[in-house]
């Protein structure tokens, strides 16, 4: 009988042990397939990503097999591009998954043996010849700053003249980072559809019992279901409330909501949830909004499906900027000029997700960065790499006295040769909640 492995995406999540098999796989073919286009792509003959144990360089958790959760020792990491394609070596003291092993130590850590580590570097170096030797220095990005100071400055000893070949891996680092298998990416899709799953069932009355349950009751119920399921969120549920008659509070041109988080959910509210998982190694980043019915009411009032809608228009704005090619900062400016001649307030700040929830790569603005993102904001957007489509609206409702309101949405999207799609269901309606 042959043993055919479960698709990750239609089985998410999985059991610890199947993760681990995927995520070895997916490792091999990224190897393969993605890196050698990633070195030409940056012009970079040969790539050292260094760490040591709990302070490890966030690339190399990327390199690292699944049953690693850290670094051991010092891990060095050695990726040569060559004609044959990337030869991949770990200099360490234990056996790295697929790297080939390339030293042994011979004595304590602190005596010969981390002097002939330094020295294998070297020897692997000068047989290599690169010309241009990536290191993970950068001002712009800290997932691809994880060279310490300490480990900056024993490898340049260890490398004597060939030290001035050391050049910023930036542009691979930020490469390796952002880009999608495709099995990765429909993952993330099955992962975000968890996500509105998840978020659907906290705003019913199983969970969500109107006059009794709070914001923050809402957001630990988010989190402890997520644990139930097997996966983890990598930062806290946040759970607000926007209500007619309590005007929400601007901070620095941004309306935040002004309702208690200890407070119960009354009919009539915007309840407004912003969450995101880890599975697989990777991350979700997004939001829903639902409304708390009336007596009465079988659906929101208009001015909130306005609102909605208004968000849904910007995010085709923005996405009809997408493309490879242009900037971070030439997609915000496009998006927020479409806007304005729509008649649209709203900010926009849309970032890369993958490894990370807020990963590396092109910055389409921050919500306290309107006019452009120096640096990160200055980077091309490549295909097969997907984003956290992120933004808000203003709108002033009607039915709430011409109280404004701020509706936020934030959406998996995929940005590939074809285009862009979403991840997961795309919020268009908002989610009901029966008011009791």
């Amino acid at each position: 009988m042959t043993l055919v492995a479960p698709d990750p995406a239609r089985t998410v999540p999985l059991p610890l042990r199947e993760q681990a098999d995927v995520r070895d796989r997916w490792l091999t073919q990224r190897l393969l397939d993605l890196l050698p286009g990633l070195m030409d792509r940056a012009g970079i003959d040969l790539w050292l990503v260094v760490g040591r144990e709990y302070n490890e360089d966030p690339v190399l958790a990327t390199l690292l097999p699944a049953t690693w959760l850290s670094a051991r020792r010092r891990t060095i990491l050695v990726l040569h591009r060559s004609d044959d394609g990337v030869t991949a070596a770990a200099v360490s003291r234990y056996p790295v998954g697929q790297f080939l092993p390339a030293w042994s130590p011979v004595d304590g850590e602190g005596g010969a043996a981390g002097q002939s580590q330094w020295a294998e570097v070297r020897r692997i170096v000068e047989q290599a010849a690169p010309r241009r030797i990536g290191i993970d220095v950068s001002a712009d990005f800290a997932l691809a700053d994880g060279l310490s100071h300490t480990e900056l400055q024993q490898l340049t000893e260890a490398l004597g003249p060939f030290a001035d070949r050391l050049v910023s891996a930036e542009d691979l680092a930020v490469g390796w980072l952002e880009t999608r298998l495709p099995e990765e990416i429909a993952v993330l899709d099955r992962l975000n559809r968890l996500v509105r799953e998840v978020v659907e069932e906290a705003f019913s009355p199983a969970v969500l019992t109107v006059g009794e349950t709070t914001a923050t009751d809402l957001a630990w119920w988010i989190r402890q279901r997520f644990a139930d399921l097997g996966v983890e969120p990598w930062f806290h549920p946040l759970v607000d409330l926007q209500r007619a008659g309590v005007s929400p509070v601007e901070e620095r041109g941004v309306l935040l909501p002004a309702v208690p988080y200890d407070v119960p959910v009354e009919p009539g509210d915007l309840v407004h949830c912003d969450v995101g998982l880890s599975s697989l190694g990777l991350k979700t980043d997004s939001q829903r909004t639902g409304y708390v019915l009336r007596a009465g009411e079988d659906d929101a009032p208009e001015g909130l499906r306005r609102a909605l809608a208004a968000g849904n228009c910007l995010q085709d704005l923005t996405t009809a900027e997408l493309r490879p090619g242009r900037t971070g900062n030439e997609v915000l400016a496009a998006a927020r000029a479409a806007a304005a001649a729509a008649g649209i307030d709203g900010d926009i700040y849309s970032h890369p997700v993958g490894f990370h929830g807020h990963g590396a790569g092109p910055a389409i603005g921050l919500w306290d960065e309107q006019g452009g993102v120096p640096g990160a904001g200055d980077r091309v957007l490549h295909p097969d790499t997907v984003y956290a489509l992120e933004l808000s609206v203003r709108v002033p409702v009607p039915e709430w006295g011409g109280q404004p309101v701020r509706m936020a949405l934030e959406e998996g999207i995929a940005l590939t040769a074809e285009g862009v799609h979403y991840l997961g269901d795309r919020q268009t309606d908002l989610v009901l909640v029966p008011g009791g």
